[in-house]
């Protein structure tokens, strides 16, 4: 068994990495930075290159052999106003968040097919189902890389690949820190943001990179060996949903 991880160079990604590290299976961190995770064979990796995709996916294989498990973790945020958003972020953040969700799942499902096996989970946003002020560009990208996965989920249930998402909520991660004021530590996350129309965390605590890295996971374990097309949310109840 290998497990192939994309955005594995820091937060949740990296999380999820070291957890299946921590399996014993032999893991591939793929990033555009260095992957420093322990146990984890690093690959530079441009998601939003099919070519690049391709030849990663093909390198992975015969050095670490067949991918059993694609974890797809690469993603970015750009913030703002919908009139203020340019161009350029807009097609940022469907370049890596679902053109690269296309390219790795495609280029891997295909070698997935004729062994008939394999899972495929995609971590996505709890934004992808629930309106969020200022992240409509985001949330877009999050709900076509989410419905992405499911419809590839139902196309390759025939030969017996799962397809999942996972879909966290406020994470204690890099890109989470860089949106709170300065000295904020989380706090109006988790209270939440009525102007915002914004729900705190019932939880009352933000998530860990490594609560992600748990549901993904079991998703990709025999232990969820009959769930398919599923999106999990892991947001500490912020998105009042089950």
């Amino acid at each position: 068994m290998t497990a192939l991880v994309t955005g594995a160079a820091q937060g949740i990604g990296a999380a999820v990495a070291r957890a299946f590290a921590a399996t014993g299976v032999p893991v591939a961190g793929a990033d555009l930075r260095e992957v420093t995770a322990d146990g984890v064979r690093g690959y530079r990796l441009d998601v939003s290159d099919p070519a690049e995709v391709d030849r990663v996916v093909a390198r992975v294989e015969d050095e670490l052999g067949p991918i059993d498990v694609l974890a797809n973790v690469a993603g970015v945020l750009r913030v703002g106003a919908v009139t203020d958003t340019s161009d350029a972020d807009w097609h940022a953040l469907f370049a890596v968040n679902t053109t690269g969700v296309f390219t790795v799942s495609r280029a891997v499902a295909r070698r997935m097919i004729p062994r008939r096996t394999g899972t495929i989970v995609t971590v996505s946003s709890n934004a992808a189902g629930v309106p969020r002020m200022d992240m409509a560009a985001y949330a877009a990208s999050k709900a076509a890389a989410t419905m992405f996965t499911k419809s590839l989920g139902l196309e390759l249930a025939r030969y017996g690949i799962r397809c999942n998402v996972v879909a966290p909520g406020s994470t204690d991660t890099p890109m989470q820190r860089a949106l709170w004021p300065d000295g904020d530590s989380g706090r109006s996350v988790i209270s939440g943001s009525p102007e915002a129309f914004k729900a705190g965390i019932p939880l009352g605590r933000l998530a860990e990179p490594e609560d992600i890295a748990d549901a993904v996971v079991f998703l990709a374990s025999d232990k969820a060996r009959h769930i398919t097309m599923h999106d999990l949310y892991v947001d500490g109840g912020a998105t009042l949903r089950g």
